[in-house]
């Protein structure tokens, strides 16, 4: 039986007036800027209205590590949500917003999928509200004065081959990853190498989604590292004045986005930094908006545990002063095949022994999970063509080795085929007493910090860092800036800094080749392996099967 598209599922979807969407929530009339008549923005006076009331359970999805069969983490996270919601259950999503980049090129939105979606879906896989546009704004903005600035006389004494801020932009071009800027004689400026990275990598993306308000957003710009002076010198945001302008083009960005999933359950969607070069999370003040609204809050980090889960863990539990109630571990049949050595075109056929050897790759990520002291439910997310003697081959080994687990058919079902997932979820609350603390200490070294997260969460036996990283170790000490927690940018597809090693590989070497400070952000990126700040597309990019038809009506979004 052929299975109708995301988009033909969405586009016959009933989609009630966000304003009937917030009349669900405790939302005043003066707390809603409607954008059309089915998105709308929250203004920031909802939470200092509601910083009194009781926050909401704050349930985290993650997954295993990715595969090309598909894992279904933002499927499961819509489709728990609506779940709770027919157990009687308030629950509110938190969910990241998708980036142009994968959309056009290969992975394709982050809107869920089949009956757990979020709606109007074409908005809000293309331009949304405009968030990542003014981000975008934003960080060229800087750059442009950045340059400018040197132009002028360059007061601050900048080194034009130390600077280290990069122009973005919201797609996947590899032609920009290195660049040359300011040709053309005098009047053009000053010629330097220059670098793009995609949108949601950039430290204006992370400082946004970090954010606890304009103020926090103005002084988090102020403090962004643009580069050094030729004494080698960091030089910040803040000594070159450039904060009040780059907060003004954000000003409507910071305000999170309400929408609703085809079962019109609410749904806020915020910030997209990715998670295998930035940290992964929507913004703090959307799931904080949620927590205010909904007695259970359904939130997502990207990737697998080792990238979104444990940044969401370290890096935003601490900016926001708030823990999880509770982790899901999304993982499929298909995957686990996949990292039990199946290839993709052979997926069709069962393979219990294939798919129970790639459990290997669950049980670290849940290993981790159990090392912050979270409670935990592992969610098998079922494609139709999944044999069922490989569902319960998959349920026994959860129960053999005591790991809560709930069948999940959300994709097929909606919030229907959610609700022992649900259910799970919240025994597994109501039943588990909540130890979270984090791995590592703020006042560790950065080469501590990363040796924890690479031997604990990784299950690597060593870490070995460039000559090029060893010395912007001991610069970044000199700056001050050992005392921030560190943002791992690493393969999506392996435990291991090295794509091609599925499964759950040991005995590796985990390298770190370079340290980026974010300060603005609040943290330290490390770059391992060869992960790119700046994707490229694929042979035949998902563009090509996008179209527009006479009535306006977007085709082959997915």
């Amino acid at each position: 039986m052929k299975h109708k598209s995301d988009i033909e599922i969405a586009q016959e979807a009933v989609i009630k007036p966000i304003r009937e969407i917030a009349g669900q929530l405790d939302i005043l009339e003066d707390e809603i800027e409607q954008y059309g008549k089915y998105k709308a923005k929250l203004s920031l006076d909802l939470l200092k209205r509601k910083q009194d009331a009781p926050d909401g359970k704050i349930i985290l999805v993650t997954a295993i590590n990715p595969t090309p069969a598909g894992e279904g983490k933002s499927t499961v996270t819509v489709g728990l949500g609506q779940a709770l919601n027919l157990l009687g259950k308030k629950a509110v999503i938190a969910m990241r917003e998708p980036s142009l980049g994968p959309t056009m090129g290969i992975k394709g939105g982050a809107a869920g999928g089949g009956y757990s979606q979020v709606i109007p879906m074409e908005d809000i896989n293309l331009h949304f509200t405009g968030d990542l546009h003014a981000i975008t704004a934003a960080n060229n903005a800087l750059s442009a004065l950045l340059d400018n600035h040197i132009h002028q006389g360059n007061e601050k004494g900048i080194d034009p081959r130390r600077i280290t801020w990069k122009r973005v932009m919201d797609l996947n071009d590899r032609a920009l990853r290195n660049v040359i800027v300011g040709l053309g004689g005098p009047v053009n400026g000053t010629p330097r190498e220059d670098h793009f990275d995609i949108t949601v990598a950039s430290e204006i993306m992370a400082i946004l989604c970090l954010a606890s308000g304009l103020d926090d957003l103005k002084k988090r710009l102020a403090d962004i590292v643009v580069g050094f002076t030729y004494s080698k010198e960091p030089v910040t945001v803040g000594e070159l004045g450039f904060q009040g302008a780059l907060a003004l083009l954000l000003k409507d960005a910071l305000k999170p986005n309400l929408v609703q999933t085809l079962e019109h359950t609410p749904a806020i969607i915020h910030g997209g930094p990715f998670a295998n070069i930035a940290h992964g999370c929507n913004s703090l003040l959307g799931t904080k908006m949620a927590a205010k609204l909904g007695d259970y809050v359904v939130t997502e980090a990207g990737f697998g545990a080792d990238l979104g889960a444990e940044k969401f863990l370290h890096i935003k539990t601490r900016a926001g002063g708030f823990e999880p109630a509770a982790v899901v571990i999304v993982a499929t049949v298909r995957a686990l095949k996949m990292h039990g050595g199946v290839k993709k075109d052979q997926l069709q056929e069962p393979d219990k022994e294939a798919m129970l050897a790639g459990a290997s790759n669950l049980a670290k990520h849940i290993e981790s999970i159990q090392q912050f002291g979270l409670p935990y439910t592992v969610a098998i997310n079922r494609f139709t063509s999944d044999a069922d003697e490989e569902i319960e081959a998959l349920l026994d080994w959860c129960a053999a080795h005591s790991h809560p687990a709930a069948l999940s058919e959300v994709w097929e079902k909606g919030g229907a085929g959610g609700m022992e997932l649900a259910e799970k979820v919240i025994q597994t609350i109501a039943e588990n007493k909540n130890q979270f603390s984090h791995l590592y200490d703020l006042a560790d070294s950065i080469e501590a910090k990363v040796e924890k997260v690479a031997k604990t969460v990784y299950g690597a036996k060593a870490v070995e860092f460039s000559s090029k990283a060893k010395k912007q170790l001991k610069e970044y000490d000199g700056y001050g800036w050992s005392n921030l927690p560190v943002c791992m940018a690493k393969t999506q597809y392996s435990l291991s800094d090295q794509p091609e090693l599925i499964g759950r590989p040991e005995d590796f070497t985990l390298t770190i080749r370079e340290l980026k400070p974010s300060i603005g952000a609040g943290f330290i990126v490390c770059l391992t392996g060869d992960i790119m700040t700046m994707p490229g597309l694929p042979k035949k990019p998902a563009a090509l099967g996008m179209s527009v038809n006479a009535d306006g009506k977007a085709a082959g979004l997915f």
